[in-house]
């Protein structure tokens, strides 16, 4: 059922994105429009007849802004109960027109407080009053008012507005529903502004972590299991998250999961890197100055495994990459890249036997990670932690053995450290010509994991490099080490049977590096 026919908006925002076309066809349906400051300036050089709410009220703007929509005239004209002979009665006795629309959005004030250097003073003066309240009113009586407040809402408005003259109530409790949840987010940003960092070891003593829902998956890890994707209010640029997906089947919750890894690994890498994601931890990855031998390196690393599997690729995906994929007996669920040439495109949905189902995923283009925090959920409750994204100060690494490793061994150490922090505990690497030979995760015991390694490197093995994400508790792996021909080892020490691990490694001519840090992924 349709409401009252729309005569006259209120309109105040922030963000204009979209505002003047907005503006001008509620014009062209005869509707009035009152507004302030720099709005009204702006819709005022788009050539819209626009009215000064300060003419209306007869009350100017003052304190810099701070007071220009407060006043008996505005919220009466928002608040007033059509259905209601006394509130309509005020309105006559007092002179007050009826607003029918509310266009508010706010002060951006996180957007402000997340600025580099931004100051207390200037993060208060993003602290909006006026419009909350606005947005407040017209919502609590959307019985009789539209509110919008995300220009993504004005397509929908018009629609109605355009066809009916007024709006019908789905539709403004719908409005409603979403302007309070955009209070509560500006509210809640504010609140941790002020709990602030450095409190309590930089953890406020509150904290609310808003998600918009993006879809609702078909299942969740299990098909008895339902499932949802939500997305940060910003949209989560540069994620999988907030990934455009190009082609392919709907994604599963699992293919989230798998992506979301793939990613965090290659985004990590300034050269051109690949990984593949089998059950959430790596089965393969590489790093080469080509794309495609880094993918086609990373695909040969545990060639078993990768089928099925998901990829990473911290570049824009060219044909000849793409050709690597089209291999018999190869099938990949989901690919995750900065972008994919259109000749990639064509090849992998022409081509492969799995061209009309692969998941194509374009991120945009490539950010390191941020400083951030990480979530798990517990029953009843939370844990939060430091993201573990920093790359280890190199300059803290101890060679603890009498054999050092070589000029060539290097970088496959780096290569093999970088990868265990993404691999479950307890994790082993190892890696040759940077290039992951085979992965032991998420074992009970490390020796467990060593020998999963060193299985899965096979042969390889000989001369290549082993990574742990913590110390070893006893030599017992380093002799399963030296037996598979591993040169040289990486892993934090800390152990009180390092001088054992250590003297075990002089014995076999193999070097180690202590690094000082653990990298555990429970």
């Amino acid at each position: 059922m349709f409401g009252p026919p729309i005569q006259r908006a209120l309109v105040s925002v922030s963000d204009k994105r979209g505002l003047a076309d907005f503006a001008r066809r509620l014009v062209a349906k005869g509707v009035e429009l009152f507004s302030t400051g720099g709005t009204r300036k702006h819709l005022e050089g788009e050539g819209i007849a626009v009215r000064d709410v300060s003419d209306y009220t007869g009350f100017p703007e003052m304190m810099d802004g701070r007071l220009k929509t407060l006043h008996p005239k505005v919220h009466g004209g928002i608040l007033f109960r059509r259905d209601h002979p006394e509130d309509v009665e005020a309105l006559a006795q007092h002179g007050i027109l009826n607003f029918d629309l509310v266009v508010v959005n706010l002060y951006p004030f996180a957007q402000t407080v997340a600025r580099p250097g931004v100051t207390e003073a200037e993060a208060i003066e993003n602290i909006d009053i006026g419009g909350p309240t606005l947005v407040r009113a017209a919502a609590k009586n959307h019985a009789f008012v539209t509110v919008a407040t995300d220009p993504d809402q004005y397509a929908e408005i018009l629609r109605q507005i355009e066809a009916e003259g007024a709006t019908d109530f789905e539709l403004r409790r719908k409005l409603a529903g979403e302007a309070f949840a955009h209070t509560a987010r500006y509210d809640r940003a504010i609140a941790q502004y002020f709990a602030g960092e450095g409190v309590d070891g930089g953890f406020p003593a509150a904290l609310t972590v808003d998600l918009c829902r993006k879809a609702v998956l078909r299942y969740g890890e299990n098909p008895h299991q339902r499932g949802a994707l939500y997305a940060l209010p910003d949209g989560a640029p540069g994620t999988v998250v907030g990934a455009h997906q190009l082609h392919g089947k709907e994604l599963s919750y699992n293919n989230l999961l798998d992506l979301d890894s793939a990613w965090e690994i290659v985004r990590g890498f300034s050269e051109p890197a690949a990984s593949v994601i089998k059950h959430n931890n790596p089965c393969g990855a590489a790093m080469h100055e080509s794309l495609a031998e880094a993918l086609r390196l990373a695909l040969a690393g545990d060639p078993l495994s990768a089928f099925g599997s998901v990829l990473g690729l911290n570049r824009v995906m060219d044909a000849a990459a793409a050709e690597v994929l089209c291999e018999p007996g190869l099938f990949i669920e989901a690919i995750v890249a900065c972008d994919f040439e259109p000749a990639a495109l064509e090849i992998l949905t022409s081509r492969p036997k799995w061209k009309t189902n692969v998941r194509l995923m374009r991120t945009g283009a490539l950010a390191a990670s941020p400083g951030r925090w990480t979530y798990r959920m517990l029953e009843g409750g939370a844990l939060v932690q430091d993201a573990d994204v920093l790359p280890d100060p190199e300059d803290q690494w101890k060679v603890v053995t009498e054999a050092v490793p070589g000029a060539t061994q290097w970088p496959d150490l780096r290569f093999a450290w970088a990868i265990v922090r993404h691999v479950k505990s307890n994790a082993i690497t190892a890696a040759k010509n940077r290039m992951l030979l085979g992965a032991g995760a998420g074992q009970m015991s490390r020796v467990d994991s060593v020998e999963i390694a060193l299985k899965k490197a096979g042969d390889r093995a000989r001369g290549a490099v082993l990574a742990s994400d913590a110390f070893f508790p006893f030599p017992d792996s380093i002799e399963r080490a030296a037996q598979a021909g591993i040169a040289a080892i990486i892993q934090p020490g800390g152990s009180r049977a390092d001088d054992d691990v250590i003297a075990a490694c002089n014995r076999h001519r193999i070097a180690m590096v202590f690094t000082g840090r653990r990298h555990f992924k429970h």
